[in-house]
Protein backbone atom coordinates (compact mmCIF):
# COMPACT_ATOMS: atom_id res chain seq x y z
CA UNK A 1 0.00 0.00 0.00
CA UNK A 2 1.08 3.38 -1.00
CA UNK A 3 1.72 5.56 2.23
CA UNK A 4 0.89 8.78 2.03
CA UNK A 5 2.53 12.25 3.58
CA UNK A 6 0.70 13.40 7.10
CA UNK A 7 0.55 17.25 6.82
CA UNK A 8 2.98 19.32 8.57
CA UNK A 9 1.23 21.51 9.84
CA UNK A 10 0.58 19.44 13.20
CA UNK A 11 -0.31 20.94 16.52
CA UNK A 12 0.74 18.64 19.46
CA UNK A 13 -1.19 19.62 22.42
CA UNK A 14 0.38 17.13 24.73
CA UNK A 15 4.37 17.93 25.48
CA UNK A 16 6.07 17.72 28.22
CA UNK A 17 9.06 20.55 28.63
CA UNK A 18 9.28 21.09 31.69
CA UNK A 19 12.50 22.53 34.49
CA UNK A 20 13.86 19.03 34.84
CA UNK A 21 16.11 20.61 37.42
CA UNK A 22 13.15 20.43 39.89
CA UNK A 23 12.21 16.88 39.13
CA UNK A 24 13.21 14.28 42.20
CA UNK A 25 16.14 11.92 41.36
CA UNK A 26 13.91 8.67 40.76
CA UNK A 27 11.05 9.66 38.32
CA UNK A 28 13.87 11.56 36.60
CA UNK A 29 15.60 8.56 36.14
CA UNK A 30 12.52 7.07 35.11
CA UNK A 31 12.06 9.36 32.49
CA UNK A 32 15.91 9.16 31.44
CA UNK A 33 16.39 5.70 30.96
CA UNK A 34 17.31 4.32 27.91
CA UNK A 35 16.93 7.62 25.58
CA UNK A 36 19.72 8.71 23.64
CA UNK A 37 18.65 12.37 23.59
CA UNK A 38 18.70 13.66 27.19
CA UNK A 39 21.55 16.36 25.89
CA UNK A 40 19.43 17.61 23.23
CA UNK A 41 16.19 17.74 25.42
CA UNK A 42 17.96 19.45 28.26
CA UNK A 43 18.85 22.02 25.62
CA UNK A 44 15.41 22.66 24.42
CA UNK A 45 14.88 23.46 27.99
CA UNK A 46 17.02 26.04 27.70
CA UNK A 47 16.67 27.03 24.33
CA UNK A 48 12.83 27.45 22.79
CA UNK A 49 14.43 28.66 19.15
CA UNK A 50 15.83 24.94 19.20
CA UNK A 51 12.83 23.47 20.01
CA UNK A 52 11.15 25.23 17.96
CA UNK A 53 13.03 24.37 14.88
CA UNK A 54 12.79 20.60 16.07
CA UNK A 55 9.07 20.47 16.23
CA UNK A 56 9.33 22.13 12.69
CA UNK A 57 11.96 19.74 11.18
CA UNK A 58 9.17 16.74 12.16
CA UNK A 59 6.10 18.73 10.76
CA UNK A 60 4.95 20.29 14.29
CA UNK A 61 3.67 24.20 13.81
CA UNK A 62 2.37 24.42 17.17
CA UNK A 63 2.16 22.67 20.50
CA UNK A 64 1.31 22.05 24.22
CA UNK A 65 3.77 22.38 26.86
CA UNK A 66 2.82 20.82 29.85
CA UNK A 67 3.86 21.80 33.40
CA UNK A 68 1.79 21.23 36.56
CA UNK A 69 2.40 21.50 40.18
CA UNK A 70 3.45 18.12 41.99
CA UNK A 71 5.88 18.69 44.40
CA UNK A 72 5.67 15.60 46.68
CA UNK A 73 5.40 13.15 44.04
CA UNK A 74 7.10 14.62 41.48
CA UNK A 75 8.67 17.53 42.54
CA UNK A 76 7.58 20.87 40.61
CA UNK A 77 5.94 23.58 42.69
CA UNK A 78 4.71 26.73 41.52
CA UNK A 79 7.49 28.37 40.05
CA UNK A 80 7.00 26.11 37.29
CA UNK A 81 4.38 28.31 36.24
CA UNK A 82 6.49 31.37 35.41
CA UNK A 83 8.90 29.28 33.77
CA UNK A 84 6.42 28.12 31.35
CA UNK A 85 5.03 31.27 30.94
CA UNK A 86 8.27 32.57 29.61
CA UNK A 87 9.47 30.08 27.82
CA UNK A 88 5.88 30.44 25.91
CA UNK A 89 6.60 34.27 25.95
CA UNK A 90 10.07 33.28 23.89
CA UNK A 91 7.48 31.84 20.63
CA UNK A 92 3.92 32.45 21.68
CA UNK A 93 3.20 31.61 17.63
CA UNK A 94 4.66 28.13 18.34
CA UNK A 95 3.84 27.66 21.84
CA UNK A 96 0.55 27.00 24.62
CA UNK A 97 1.51 26.65 28.02
CA UNK A 98 0.11 24.77 30.29
CA UNK A 99 0.83 25.32 33.77
CA UNK A 100 -1.25 23.71 37.44
CA UNK A 101 -1.59 24.50 41.02
CA UNK A 102 -2.07 21.88 43.52
CA UNK A 103 -4.53 23.29 45.87
CA UNK A 104 -3.49 21.08 48.88
CA UNK A 105 -0.37 23.14 48.58
CA UNK A 106 -1.47 26.73 47.84
CA UNK A 107 -2.47 28.75 50.27
CA UNK A 108 -4.91 31.15 48.65
CA UNK A 109 -6.32 28.98 45.54
CA UNK A 110 -7.87 32.40 43.90
CA UNK A 111 -4.92 34.21 44.24
CA UNK A 112 -3.59 31.92 42.43
CA UNK A 113 -5.49 31.30 39.66
CA UNK A 114 -5.78 35.27 39.03
CA UNK A 115 -1.50 35.37 39.13
CA UNK A 116 -1.89 32.08 36.58
CA UNK A 117 -4.36 33.31 34.04
CA UNK A 118 -4.37 37.33 34.16
CA UNK A 119 -0.99 37.77 35.10
CA UNK A 120 0.70 34.93 33.50
CA UNK A 121 -1.91 34.51 31.23
CA UNK A 122 -0.90 30.68 30.98
CA UNK A 123 -2.85 29.24 27.85
CA UNK A 124 -4.35 26.20 30.07
CA UNK A 125 -3.94 24.19 33.49
CA UNK A 126 -3.13 20.58 33.95
CA UNK A 127 -4.33 18.04 36.68
CA UNK A 128 -2.76 15.19 36.91
CA UNK A 129 -4.42 13.24 39.39
CA UNK A 130 -2.31 9.96 40.12
CA UNK A 131 0.96 12.58 40.17
CA UNK A 132 -1.06 14.80 42.39
CA UNK A 133 -2.75 12.20 44.26
CA UNK A 134 -6.15 13.58 44.41
CA UNK A 135 -9.00 12.52 41.84
CA UNK A 136 -10.20 14.82 39.56
CA UNK A 137 -13.86 15.06 40.75
CA UNK A 138 -12.39 15.58 44.17
CA UNK A 139 -14.23 19.03 44.80
CA UNK A 140 -17.84 17.14 44.71
CA UNK A 141 -16.66 14.44 46.98
CA UNK A 142 -15.35 17.50 49.37
CA UNK A 143 -11.99 15.81 50.29
CA UNK A 144 -10.73 18.99 47.87
CA UNK A 145 -12.46 22.00 47.62
CA UNK A 146 -10.09 24.39 46.59
CA UNK A 147 -10.16 21.91 43.14
CA UNK A 148 -13.54 23.59 42.25
CA UNK A 149 -12.48 26.85 42.64
CA UNK A 150 -9.54 26.15 39.69
CA UNK A 151 -12.58 24.46 37.13
CA UNK A 152 -14.85 27.59 38.35
CA UNK A 153 -11.97 30.10 37.34
CA UNK A 154 -11.06 28.37 34.15
CA UNK A 155 -15.06 28.26 33.64
CA UNK A 156 -15.31 31.85 33.83
CA UNK A 157 -12.03 32.64 32.01
CA UNK A 158 -12.75 30.29 28.88
CA UNK A 159 -9.41 28.56 29.96
CA UNK A 160 -9.30 24.80 28.87
CA UNK A 161 -8.20 22.12 31.43
CA UNK A 162 -6.49 19.52 30.65
CA UNK A 163 -7.17 16.23 32.92
CA UNK A 164 -4.57 13.24 32.95
CA UNK A 165 -6.67 9.97 32.44
CA UNK A 166 -5.35 6.81 32.92
CA UNK A 167 -2.50 5.17 34.58
CA UNK A 168 1.00 6.21 35.77
CA UNK A 169 4.32 3.92 35.36
CA UNK A 170 6.47 6.78 37.34
CA UNK A 171 7.01 4.93 41.12
CA UNK A 172 4.78 6.35 43.63
CA UNK A 173 2.04 7.12 41.16
CA UNK A 174 -1.72 6.47 42.27
CA UNK A 175 -2.88 4.42 38.97
CA UNK A 176 -6.47 4.40 40.49
CA UNK A 177 -6.60 8.02 40.25
CA UNK A 178 -6.86 8.20 36.81
CA UNK A 179 -10.19 6.71 35.57
CA UNK A 180 -12.22 8.86 33.13
CA UNK A 181 -15.59 8.39 35.03
CA UNK A 182 -14.32 10.80 37.53
CA UNK A 183 -14.33 13.27 34.46
CA UNK A 184 -18.01 13.22 34.76
CA UNK A 185 -18.52 15.13 37.88
CA UNK A 186 -16.15 18.13 37.04
CA UNK A 187 -17.91 18.25 33.58
CA UNK A 188 -21.49 18.43 35.09
CA UNK A 189 -20.73 20.63 37.65
CA UNK A 190 -18.96 22.77 35.48
CA UNK A 191 -20.53 22.58 32.08
CA UNK A 192 -18.89 25.72 30.46
CA UNK A 193 -15.79 24.43 30.87
CA UNK A 194 -13.46 23.47 28.41
CA UNK A 195 -11.89 20.15 29.06
CA UNK A 196 -9.73 17.32 28.07
CA UNK A 197 -8.79 14.35 28.89
CA UNK A 198 -5.38 13.25 28.12
CA UNK A 199 -4.68 10.07 27.20
CA UNK A 200 -8.22 8.86 26.45
CA UNK A 201 -7.91 6.56 29.82
CA UNK A 202 -4.81 4.43 28.30
CA UNK A 203 -4.53 2.15 28.72
CA UNK A 204 -7.10 0.66 30.98
CA UNK A 205 -10.34 2.92 30.86
CA UNK A 206 -10.49 3.41 26.81
CA UNK A 207 -14.34 2.70 26.82
CA UNK A 208 -14.87 5.28 30.19
CA UNK A 209 -13.08 7.92 28.55
CA UNK A 210 -15.26 7.33 25.03
CA UNK A 211 -18.10 7.60 27.13
CA UNK A 212 -17.60 10.43 28.61
CA UNK A 213 -16.35 12.51 25.68
CA UNK A 214 -19.56 11.28 23.77
CA UNK A 215 -21.49 12.12 27.12
CA UNK A 216 -20.62 15.56 27.53
CA UNK A 217 -20.33 18.44 24.66
CA UNK A 218 -17.49 20.47 26.74
CA UNK A 219 -15.22 17.38 26.79
CA UNK A 220 -12.91 16.01 24.07
CA UNK A 221 -9.74 13.74 24.93
CA UNK A 222 -6.22 14.05 23.30
CA UNK A 223 -4.82 10.66 22.21
CA UNK A 224 -0.74 11.30 23.73
CA UNK A 225 0.45 8.17 24.62
CA UNK A 226 -1.55 5.85 22.90
CA UNK A 227 0.47 4.05 20.00
CA UNK A 228 -0.91 4.70 16.92
CA UNK A 229 -1.24 1.48 15.29
CA UNK A 230 -3.62 0.85 18.19
CA UNK A 231 -5.81 3.23 17.64
CA UNK A 232 -8.49 1.51 15.76
CA UNK A 233 -8.44 -1.04 17.83
CA UNK A 234 -8.26 0.34 21.21
CA UNK A 235 -10.60 2.66 19.90
CA UNK A 236 -12.20 2.03 17.02
CA UNK A 237 -15.54 4.59 17.43
CA UNK A 238 -13.17 7.43 17.60
CA UNK A 239 -14.25 9.30 14.29
CA UNK A 240 -18.10 9.51 15.89
CA UNK A 241 -16.10 12.30 18.24
CA UNK A 242 -14.76 13.97 15.33
CA UNK A 243 -14.06 17.67 16.34
CA UNK A 244 -13.14 16.56 19.78
CA UNK A 245 -10.20 14.14 19.54
CA UNK A 246 -6.78 15.95 19.64
CA UNK A 247 -3.64 14.95 18.58
CA UNK A 248 -0.90 14.63 21.27
CA UNK A 249 2.46 12.82 21.71
CA UNK A 250 3.92 12.77 25.58
CA UNK A 251 6.93 13.41 23.64
CA UNK A 252 9.71 12.67 25.71
CA UNK A 253 8.10 10.84 27.58
CA UNK A 254 9.23 6.80 28.14
CA UNK A 255 7.87 5.08 25.31
CA UNK A 256 7.67 8.05 22.84
CA UNK A 257 10.75 8.37 20.64
CA UNK A 258 9.58 9.66 17.35
CA UNK A 259 7.36 12.59 17.00
CA UNK A 260 7.15 11.97 12.93
CA UNK A 261 6.79 8.49 12.39
CA UNK A 262 4.12 8.60 14.90
CA UNK A 263 2.35 10.97 12.56
CA UNK A 264 2.82 9.64 9.68
CA UNK A 265 1.40 5.84 11.12
CA UNK A 266 -1.94 7.69 12.10
CA UNK A 267 -1.61 9.22 8.69
CA UNK A 268 -2.07 6.08 7.25
CA UNK A 269 -4.35 3.98 9.46
CA UNK A 270 -6.92 2.41 6.78
CA UNK A 271 -9.55 2.37 8.49
CA UNK A 272 -10.29 5.94 8.98
CA UNK A 273 -10.96 9.15 6.46
CA UNK A 274 -8.26 11.74 5.29
CA UNK A 275 -10.58 14.43 6.78
CA UNK A 276 -11.02 12.43 10.11
CA UNK A 277 -7.18 12.47 10.43
CA UNK A 278 -6.67 16.21 9.40
CA UNK A 279 -9.11 17.09 11.85
CA UNK A 280 -7.44 15.04 14.84
CA UNK A 281 -3.79 16.54 13.89
CA UNK A 282 -4.63 20.04 12.87
CA UNK A 283 -8.15 21.52 13.38
CA UNK A 284 -9.17 20.32 16.40
CA UNK A 285 -6.42 21.22 18.36
CA UNK A 286 -6.12 24.49 17.45
CA UNK A 287 -9.91 25.12 18.08
CA UNK A 288 -8.96 23.59 21.42
CA UNK A 289 -6.61 25.67 22.26
CA UNK A 290 -7.56 28.96 20.64
CA UNK A 291 -6.45 31.53 23.04
CA UNK A 292 -8.41 34.29 24.71
CA UNK A 293 -9.51 37.00 23.85
CA UNK A 294 -8.20 39.81 26.03
CA UNK A 295 -9.86 40.64 29.64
Amino acid sequence: MRRLSAPRDVVDVHVHIQPWSQIKAVPRATIERGRSDVDDILRFQQDPDALADHFAEHGIARAGLINYVAPRLMGFDASCNDWIAAYRNHRPEVFFAWGGVHPAFCADVRAEMRRLLDDLRVDGIKIHPPHQEFAANAHATGELPGLGEVYAACEERGVPVMIHTGTSIFPGARSRLGDPMHVDDVAIDFPALRIIMAHAGRPLWYEHAFFIARRHANVSLDLSGIPPQKLTEVLPRLPELQGKVLWGTDWPSPGVRDLRSNIEVFWNLPAWSEAFKHSVLVDAPLAALARRQAL
